[in-house]
């Protein structure tokens, strides 16, 4: 059987302002983050993969957990979890290029708009506008098109 992966995010706030990156495989904006090494934390993992993809370092709170599946034919042939922290201040210099894509200072107000899995919108909403923990589960077709999710708190 598969080793469930364990995924790692990170959305930087200052002000009404969000760090963002945009992926080139898809277009898709995400925040900065990535696989989990054997023996980190979440927070290690977290705060490990937004330097090495933005070149700032941060110190992070979570505020979600997730659980991504991917459906073919109504069977999971894949699943992970995403664990998705927040940080509002940083220290250092902003890469001029990250490794994995494009970086950009997006206005709050905009990330709605932008490209992404459906799945993450949910994610950003209640990071950048609620209190707390959210708890996901994600129903994805391999293709990343959303067929069901489950939240909470809902939105």
């Amino acid at each position: 059987m598969k080793l469930l992966q364990r995924i790692t995010n990170c959305v930087l706030t200052i002000g009404d302002q969000t760090l963002l990156l945009q992926k080139p495989s898809r277009g898709w904006w995400v925040a900065p983050g990535g696989k989990m090494e054997p023996g980190e934390t979440i927070k290690e993992s977290a705060e490990r993969e937004f330097r090495e993809e933005t070149g700032l370092e941060v110190s992070a709170e979570l505020r979600a957990i997730s659980t991504i599946v991917i459906l073919e034919n109504d069977q999971m042939v894949d699943e992970w979890m995403m664990f998705t922290f927040q940080a509002k201040s940083y220290q250092g210099q902003l890469f001029d290029q990250s490794p994995e894509g494009d970086l950009e200072w997006k206005p709050i107000k905009e990330v709605s708009q932008l490209p992404m899995a459906e799945g993450d919108l949910y994610m950003f909403r209640h990071v950048l506008s609620r209190q707390g923990l959210m708890y996901g589960t994600f129903y994805y077709t391999k293709d990343f098109k959303l067929i069901s999710y489950r939240l909470t708190p809902e939105f």
